[in-house]
């Protein structure tokens, strides 16, 4: 029995690694008896089997348990996963998590793991500070007409506080006047009024060259938010609006570009320079409104391109062409009027451009579209509508030739009646005015209203 108490001793003290205890004294057989009597075979020496003894022989403490995988923590809570904390504990994690950041070395893979951490930690904090509940469709902010969005994009950012706006969380508007974005949070912060306003009262161009006055005049403060301002960047970097030449802060101005009007009118330039988030938008909002008087403005442009030369015939012929369409049913069914719906003004008159007109006459997209619809035109009074083609002229000078149209290359028109007339090739060669200095309509005219005259006179004699 001697050999079945060592072996259970043997196995109780040295093989169970959650027996932290003392060693028990001696066997039955004292200290040294045990040591004198045979091991059964295969069992390892006892001397052996006390080397690997917890706590003795290793120089480590007496609490490291065996290598059976507990040293992982199992029952630690898993990365990313936040328990409803409050602003206060955020906040001290996300410092915590920041120093971890700076301790670990970098690019390795536990650095990475501590960013996307710190992610979360920030969209909760961001999450917990601007709450989502249940906000107005519509706020009305200095003219802003904001609505809530219900996009979820992410690559928006806000036009107040310049950070991004994330869709997934936060709660953010739109205003459908002048397109400003901001969080909800930031709606009562704004101070700019709706540029929309402004090109509704006031829908003009500065058409000064980048009138620039110099930081002093601005008291070296950003012309929008009156932040400090500084060309060395300290406190702030100033930059310019090459629209209105004023400077402003990095907020107010993030480097956006845009055609300038007053470049393109005076140097025929369309290199888009660098313009404030205010002109950025004021800019958008007029480009297609026809407030240019080109004639007035710079009337030797005229001389030097010869795109708007061609595209001023074009529109004058249009306009000739609009009161056969007006009168003309087959037309108002069609619609044809309607091919100009973007530029309505070429219906109204020949001298008003937008600056939407002069960049697509730079790019050569006007005048390809305008010949397209003048082609159109033409092609409905003169081949396919015979009421149209009824309502043409007969040049009363030489009797002869086709039917003519005021819009056509090789006639002249009468300011007065406007009846039409053959014209040659050459100026001088013109059969209006060779023939006869005054128009036979107009003459024919002048005698029936005097002929009527006479009668009244007439018959108010007794």
């Amino acid at each position: 029995m001697a050999y079945d108490e060592r072996l259970a001793r043997f196995r109780q003290a040295h093989l169970n690694p959650f027996n932290k205890g003392p060693e028990p004294p001696g066997g039955a057989g004292g200290g040294g008896a045990g040591e004198d009597e045979p091991l059964p075979p295969g069992a390892p020496p006892l001397d052996a089997a006390r080397r690997h003894e917890p706590g003795q022989g290793d120089g480590e403490g007496s609490e490291r348990p065996m290598d059976l995988g507990l040293a992982e923590d199992h029952f630690s809570r898993p990365v990313g996963l936040i328990l409803a904390p409050d602003v206060q504990q955020l906040r001290r994690a996300i410092e915590e998590c920041r120093r971890a950041i700076l301790a670990l070395p970098e690019h390795s893979e536990r650095q990475k793991d501590a960013v996307v951490r710190l992610i979360h930690l920030r969209l909760k904090l961001q999450e917990l500070q601007d709450p989502d509940e249940e906000e107005p469709n519509i706020r009305v902010v200095l003219e802003h007409r904001f609505y809530k969005e219900k996009s979820k994009s992410v690559k928006q950012m806000c036009d107040k506080c310049s950070t991004i706006i994330w869709g997934l969380i936060q709660t953010w508007y739109t205003c459908t006047g002048c397109y400003y974005r901001c969080h909800s949070k930031c709606l009562p912060l704004v101070t700019k009024p709706c540029v929309r306003s402004k090109v509704s009262h006031q829908a003009e161009y500065q058409l000064s060259i980048c009138p620039e006055s110099g930081l002093d005049s601005q008291d070296y403060r950003c012309a929008e938010c009156r932040a400090p301002i500084a060309l060395r960047g300290v406190p702030s970097e100033a930059r310019q609006c090459d629209y209105t030449g004023l400077y402003y802060c990095s907020s107010c101005h993030w480097n956006d570009l845009a055609v300038v009007p007053a470049r393109a009118i005076h140097n025929w330039d369309f290199e888009p320079r660098k313009v404030s988030r205010c002109s950025m938008r004021y800019l958008a909002l007029m480009v297609s409104r026809p407030v240019l008087k080109l004639r007035e403005i710079n009337p030797l442009l005229f001389n030097y391109v010869e795109e708007l030369v061609e595209i001023r015939k074009l529109r004058q012929d249009i306009l000739l062409m609009k009161p056969y369409f007006i009168t003309c049913k087959e037309a108002m069914e069609a619609r044809l009027l309607l091919q100009l719906q973007d530029r309505q003004h070429f219906v109204e008159n020949d001298e008003m451009y937008s600056l939407q007109d002069l960049i697509d006459i730079e790019a050569g997209r006007l005048s390809c579209s305008l010949t397209e619809i003048h082609t159109l035109f033409a092609k409905h009074i003169k081949l396919d509508c015979e009421r149209c083609q009824a309502k043409g002229f007969v040049c009363e000078l030489c009797k002869e030739g086709d039917v003519l149209f005021p819009f056509d290359s090789h006639t002249s028109v009468c300011t007065d009646c406007s009846a039409v007339f053959h014209r040659a090739s050459l100026p001088h060669r013109d059969c209006y005015y060779d023939n006869s200095t005054t128009c036979p309509k107009c003459a024919r005219l002048s005698l029936r209203k005097q002929s009527l005259f006479q009668d009244s006179v007439a018959e108010a004699e007794p």
